[in-house]
């Protein structure tokens, strides 16, 4: 057990002054990279046929001479070398654990752990929930799923270490959810913003709103909430708590997370190296500019990653948070994903920034879809030409059409065309919710 380091902060790593960190990255990263060169056939065959050599690194931008990697190439190893695949860096007698992707497009993908790969994870998570006010006195209930995703039990494994009481409640039952709340007194949940949102209103109409329980902190993740600003005062709203965004990745657990301040997550940067890049031209961009982020492992044992392109769209800044940590922070959270993006009249449009403005307008309920359809597509072209929404809303329905058309054109600079549906028709998640549809037509 690493912490705690002080009354604040978990571990020392977290207050290292950038020069200490920067040493501390350089030298974790040419002992990882001489460990994934001679255990990673992977890695091996690519850089020996770049002519790359560990030892060749003498600065962290020595790194940038190797290529970037993605799920694509991930996949296209797994196929080759089933069921792993060759970028598994531990022997079979070291691996403790495997966690799968959704499988959503391709086939499930492995992840694997080591004995010190899970001891890690567990710090972190640790780490991020003790930077949230979390302590050995309090009740947590995790309300992530334990079928499948990655994320419960690696928050599960975080706040045992710090000392909780912990209900592994995951993400169904949602009447029993809230009945256990009041009953055990749960203090500090954590799970998907659609889940946190989708409890709420239950509690509500069943007459017992989660503002008057005893829950005073929230971590969400899985997808884009507390980095929000209207979805985070939506949750807070009406929990009565703080809302903290987590953000981690099935290769990545966890990547950064939001301290007491609410003022962007902090990158785990001793855990992994991170770099954000142009989209296109994969130079680095500087603090405060959207880019790709891109993520090296710094000790992973088992399934080890170098240059990974999480797909993820970020924004950097790199200087200290009030609460006295000095790792980077992402404002905002993740902007969005490169390959949700939508091109609006040459506009870049993520669905991040969709939810901010429909999450912001008075009249809505905070529920709704993007819908790709023929009133939104050029017919000769077949590019987007706006955007078509449907959003739940309570009251007059076309005065919240006409101000949301509005505040999309003049926040987004895109048209909107704004179907209307009333509370509770559009479907909820207690997982991961679908932002994006595409109608029967293709829209590309």
């Amino acid at each position: 057990m690493t912490g705690p380091f002080s009354e604040r902060h978990w571990h020392e790593a977290e207050t290292w002054p950038r020069e200490r960190l920067a040493a501390y990255q350089l030298t974790r990263l040419k002992a990882q990279l001489s460990y994934v060169y001679g255990a990673s056939d992977f890695y091996r065959t690519r850089w020996d046929a770049l002519g790359f050599h560990p030892g060749d690194v003498r600065e962290l931008a020595d790194l940038r001479r190797l290529p970037l990697v993605g799920k694509a190439d991930y996949v296209a190893d797994l196929a080759a070398h089933p069921p792993w695949g060759s970028a598994v860096a531990a022997p079979v007698a070291d691996r403790r654990r495997v966690h799968f992707s959704s499988g959503t497009t391709s086939n499930p993908t492995p992840v694997l752990w080591t004995a010190h790969d899970l001891d890690r994870w567990a710090d972190l998570y640790a780490r991020a929930a003790y930077s949230q006010g979390v302590r050995d006195t309090d009740v947590y209930q995790c309300l992530f799923s334990y079928a499948w995703f990655v994320g419960g039990l690696g928050a599960t494994a975080g706040y045992q270490r710090i000392g909780v009481t912990l209900l592994p409640a995951g993400s169904g039952d949602t009447q029993r959810q809230i009945d256990t709340i009041f009953r055990y007194g749960t203090t500090a949940v954590g799970g998907t913003p659609s889940f946190m949102l989708h409890l709420a209103e239950t509690a509500e109409r069943a007459g017992t709103p989660l503002r008057d329980s005893p829950v005073r902190r929230i971590q969400v993740g899985g997808e884009p909430g507390a980095g929000v600003p209207a979805t985070r005062a939506h949750i807070e709203q009406r929990w009565g708590a703080k809302c903290f965004d987590g953000y981690g990745s099935l290769e990545f657990q966890p990547i950064a997370w939001e301290c007491e301040e609410q003022a962007g997550g902090h990158l785990a940067e001793d855990f992994a190296y991170a770099e954000v890049l142009d989209p296109y031209t994969h130079e680095p961009v500087p603090d405060g500019a959207p880019g790709l982020l891109v993520l090296t492992h710094l000790d992973k044992r088992a399934s080890p990653l170098v240059r990974w392109a999480t797909g993820d769209v970020v924004v950097r800044d790199s200087t200290a948070c009030p609460c006295g940590r000095t790792l980077a922070r992402l404002p905002g959270g993740v902007v969005g994903r490169a390959d949700d993006m939508l091109v609006v009249r040459g506009v870049n449009l993520f669905p991040s920034a969709v939810e901010q403005v429909v999450r912001a307008t008075p009249g809505t309920c905070g529920e709704y879809l993007i819908v790709l359809d023929e009133d939104v597509t050029d017919p000769a072209t077949g590019y987007l030409t706006g955007i078509k929404l449907r959003v739940e809303v309570t009251g007059d329905d076309q005065r919240v059409a006409r101000e949301l058309a509005h505040a999309v054109r003049a926040e987004l600079t895109v048209r909107a065309v704004v179907e209307t549906v009333p509370e509770g028709t559009l479907p909820r998640s207690t997982h991961k919710s679908k932002r994006v549809v595409r109608a029967d037509r293709k829209v590309p």
